[in-house]
């Protein structure tokens, strides 16, 4: 690319851009559905940056839901299904609670369900010093008539500055008769001034996350299964997508789950592009022989140069509103700028995220 005259400063620049026709992200980076790159605490990083993380497929049913569900627990404005305990669960269940899901701060009501009366809280400080495993909660939860709550109908800003005042950790949300309607955790005013630009649900505040799946007919089952976790969008799986297989998932999704957007592909061509549009894409993976691990150019011998791919599909899907994703050949900044210039909307990153930190 040849360079031109910068006649801006660099806090002018806005790199927001669609991962789909409904879902903004404030900066163009997706890591991709690989074993060795994405699980929840890289779809947690990515969307705290502003991007968004694609949890891969090679779990059990089960338990990619799981960790498309750490991601939206992790981050949220109103918590509306907090995990919640009754006055007889014990010190062992609260333990239990920490090691799965990361926190300590729990709600105690008369049923021990969401919806009960509130009669008290639990936080780490509560259970530091009880060594009995075997002691009931009501023996060491601060009560409720110690507790600042806030009624129903109270806005998120409003909540938070009770949170600020109180100086505690956690603002239980009760109806007129005192029960549990949801929960804001101190914690997440903390993420949100340190990370501002995080990707988030509109309505939830909660962190956005993707997850992958093939084109199985048990993928459907697990398609439902990330639904119900909250998954905000589903990425079919494929090195080659324009398949009937493909098809018939992509038009099974927009049928059973439409609050939730699909991503096809992989594909090449304008043509290929098409048809999966026309199922119902909501984006498209472009790229094919061209990621680090990809052998579908030398088994298979088909293909594109990524460039050549990029910028005719880009161009092709822009007429039908598709945002597309350049999958493939990312291995420097330059690379992702290149993309980028060439039509891509986002770019999808694996070799480049592998052994990191976050990763797997």
């Amino acid at each position: 690319m040849m360079p031109g005259h910068i006649h801006f400063a660099l806090h002018d620049v806005d790199i927001s851009t669609n991962l789909t026709k409904n879902i903004k992200l404030q900066a163009p980076f997706v890591s991709s559905p690989m074993d060795t790159v994405t699980e929840s605490k890289m779809a947690i990083e990515m969307a705290l940056q502003g991007g968004i993380g694609i949890i891969h497929s090679n779990y059990s049913i089960e338990d990619q839901a799981a960790e498309v569900y750490k991601v939206k627990k992790y981050k949220n404005g109103f918590i509306t299904d907090p995990v919640c305990l009754s006055p007889d669960n014990t010190v062992e269940d609260v333990i239990d609670i920490k090691h799965s899901f990361g926190y300590s701060g729990i709600p105690i009501t008369d049923t021990g369900n969401m919806g009960g009366k509130l009669v008290g809280i639990i936080s780490n400080r509560d259970t530091s010093f009880v060594d009995d495993l075997s002691v009931k909660v009501s023996e060491f939860m601060t009560p409720r008539d110690k507790l600042t709550v806030a009624k129903e109908g109270v806005s998120l800003s409003e909540a938070n500055e009770l949170l600020k005042e109180s100086k505690k950790g956690k603002l239980p949300v009760v109806n007129e008769d005192d029960e549990l309607v949801a929960l804001i955790a101190r914690t997440d005013l903390q993420k949100n001034r340190d990370f501002p630009r995080a990707s988030k649900h509109e309505k939830t505040k909660q962190l956005l996350v993707g997850a992958s799946i093939g084109t199985r007919p048990e993928d459907r089952d697990r398609a439902k299964a990330l639904v119900d976790a909250g998954v905000d969008v589903i990425v079919v799986d494929s090195s080659q997508g324009d398949s009937t297989y493909q098809l018939e998932v992509i038009q099974h999704l927009k049928a059973t789950h439409p609050e939730v957007d699909v991503i096809g592909g992989n594909v090449v061509t304008p043509i290929q592009a098409l048809h999966l549009i026309q199922a119902g894409a909501d984006g498209l993976r472009v790229g094919m022989g061209i990621g680090s691990i990809c052998t579908t150019q030398e088994v298979c011998a088909v293909g594109r140069a990524q460039a050549s791919a990029v910028y005719h599909v880009a161009k092709f899907a822009r007429k039908y509103g598709v945002p597309i994703v350049a999958d493939g050949g990312i291995k420097s900044t330059g690379h992702i700028t290149k993309a980028l210039a060439c039509g891509a909307s986002c770019v999808m990153m694996g070799s480049m995220l592998a052994g990191t930190d976050e990763a797997p």
